[in-house]
This record gives structure tokens, C-alpha cells and sequence, in this order.
């Protein structure tokens, strides 16, 4: 199969999603009757499932699985590398033995692939599946897949006009990791900004109630601070009619944060976040330019919105793995 690299494209309608978060117990009802079908029916249907591309944008489809599998030369496995097999049910980390089981179980079980579950912030030596990884030019053995999605990808549909929402900022997170505290430091009092640490610990001076979903779309901006990897809320803030608000992000996953605009599709800060107040101020008063970055915003979230579309982009992005690791 020949594997195509072009830039993105956008779509340009509003998504329509829930306004909650997805119910955890649905998706582990789903997640283990999935388990229930035999492994050999999922691959019986694998290629009637890669034949879908016929039917789909497929210079789309094949520029996002060449961005999150990066792979252009054949590399090996590690003799000793995990066949698919041998992945079983772990004790913790539950979600992406299901996420990635719902793509694994296409394959024979006698491949072989490297795979790291959780925060992953480094570029493993070989071809590993992950969930996240850092932005930049050699990160090739970091494969992305769509995992933690449950948690991750969550969307919203928002009613509310932006032109009513209130002229700050919102903030609600666990405050541990130094760029999270720093900015909690220059800006936990400033008038243009509700924020609250959700944790205990240290700091407790900046703990505030949780605020929901719905809360926070009453506000034009809503902070979206990278953790240990990407920000978690980035994806449900930019199909909101609300600005995220955020420096360059330094990792990405299967949302492509790699590939965000600044002033496009988000309203970028300074890394040291020294011009926080005047960017607010700017998009308060220009309001044409905010909106036009709302419907950027929306119309990038849209493109994941399709599950078919998804999850042929998942297998092929596996069936490239297993190609470039010589083992199809």
C-alpha cells in the first residue's frame, strides 16, 4: 500500500457532541463485549475494513496515518519484542488495553509490537505504540494510536454566544508539575481570571471548587496547560464556542496538536506567559478575529467526529507498523 504525506485538511462544519463527559461504566460494558467476539472474526473482517478507503477522503485519510506513523525505512524489532499475544489484561491502565485491543485484535496474534501505555514524553529506540509524544522533526518511533479516549476525547455542544460568555479566563486543574505553578503564581488574582487548583497537596491557598463542563463555557477563554504530556481539555474546548488558551504545545497525540496554528486555532501565549493580559484584551475587543478562531477550532475537531473514518485510520496506521517492522 503506498503511504501519502499531506498536509491536513479541514472541515467546515460545527460538530454536534455531548455536553457531559461519556459514561465510564458504558464504555467498559462496550469495551468488554468487544472482548467477547472471537479474535479470528476480527480478522476475517480486517479487509473488508481497509477497503473502506475507496469509499472516504482518501488523501485525508492517508495524511493522518502518515502523521501519526511516521515510519519510512524498515526497521526491525528486538527478537525478544512482545508478539500481540502476549498482551493481557493488566491490573492498572485498563482503558488502554481496551482502546488498543479494539485495533490489536485485527491482526494475527503472532506480531510482534511494542507498546507503552500512559504519559509517554520521550521518543522510545524502537517503533512503539503510544498515546503521546514530543513535537518534533525525530519522533518517528513514536506511533500514535487513539488511546485514554474515554478521557481524552470528549466534546460538547455549546449554545452559548460568545459575544455573552464573560470577558475572563477559566481555569480548573491539578496544580503539581513547575510550568502549571509558575503560571498560577503570576495570575491566581488577577482580575481577568478564575482559576483553582482541584488538588491537595501543596499550594493550598489556590484550591476552588470543580467547575463543570457547562461552567466553564460561560467564559470567552479557558485555560488549556499541558500536564506531564498534551492538555486533556484542549479537544472539548476547541469544539466549544469558547477560546483555548495556551503557549505552543511541546507534545501531541491522535488530536494532531503538532499541527495547530497559533491565532488560528487557538490564542497562543508566551511560554513565560508574560503577555496573558494583553492577548485576553485583544480578543475581547476584537471579537471578529475570536470568532473566526472558534470556527477554526470547531471545524479541526470535526474531522475525528467520524467513527468509520477513525477507526480505518487506526487500522492502517497498524498495518503500517507491522509493514515497516518487516513483518507483513
Amino acid at each position: 500500500m503506498c503511504f501519502l504525506f499531506n498536509r491536513s485538511l479541514h472541515f467546515t462544519s460545527r460538530p454536534l457532541f455531548r455536553i457531559h463527559k461519556p459514561s465510564k461504566l458504558a464504555y467498559y460494558f462496550k469495551a468488554i463485549s468487544r472482548l467477547i467476539v472471537p479474535n479470528a472474526l476480527y480478522r476475517k473482517r480486517l479487509p473488508a475494513e481497509l477497503d473502506r478507503l475507496a469509499t472516504n477522503n482518501a488523501q485525508h485519510i492517508f495524511d493522518r496515518v502518515n502523521y501519526y506513523n511516521k515510519l519510512t525505512v524498515k526497521t526491525a524489532l528486538h527478537p525478544l519484542a512482545p508478539a500481540l499475544k502476549d498482551y493481557t489484561f493488566p491490573k492498572k491502565q485498563k482503558v488502554y488495553f481496551f482502546d488498543s485491543q479494539e485495533y490489536f485484535r485485527y491482526f494475527k496474534r503472532t506480531l510482534r509490537v511494542h507498546f507503552l501505555p500512559g504519559d509517554i514524553t520521550h521518543v522510545p529506540a524502537e517503533p512503539t505504540i503510544v498515546k503521546s509524544r514530543p513535537i518534533r522533526e525525530s519522533n518517528e518511533n513514536a506511533v500514535l494510536l487513539k488511546l485514554n479516549k474515554v478521557r481524552h476525547f470528549v466534546f460538547v455542544t455549546d449554545t452559548k454566544p460568545f459575544t455573552q460568555k464573560k470577558n475572563m479566563l477559566v481555569g480548573r486543574g491539578v496544580v503539581k508539575v513547575p510550568h502549571r505553578i509558575r503560571f498560577f503564581e503570576q495570575y491566581f488574582n488577577h482580575p481577568l481570571c478564575n482559576l483553582g487548583q482541584i488538588n491537595h497537596g501543596k499550594n493550598e491557598q489556590w484550591i476552588k471548587p470543580k467547575l463543570t463542563i457547562q461552567e466553564h463555557l460561560d467564559y470567552k477563554f479557558i485555560l488549556c496547560l499541558e500536564g506531564y504530556d498534551v492538555a486533556t481539555n484542549l479537544k472539548w474546548v476547541m469544539s466549544s464556542g469558547s477560546l483555548a488558551v495556551m503557549p505552543e504545545p511541546k507534545f501531541e497525540s491522535w488530536f494532531m496538536e503538532g499541527r495547530l496554528i497559533p491565532g488560528y486555532h487557538y490564542v497562543k501565549i508566551q511560554a513565560d506567559y508574560s503577555d496573558l493580559e494583553s492577548q485576553l484584551t485583544y480578543y475581547i475587543t476584537h471579537t471578529d478575529e475570536a470568532l473566526a478562531i472558534v470556527r477554526n477550532a470547531n471545524a479541526w475537531v470535526q474531522q475525528f467526529s467520524d467513527k468509520k473514518s477513525e477507526r480505518l485510520i487506526s487500522l492502517m496506521v497498524l498495518e503500517k507498523y507491522f509493514n515497516f517492522t518487516g513483518q507483513q
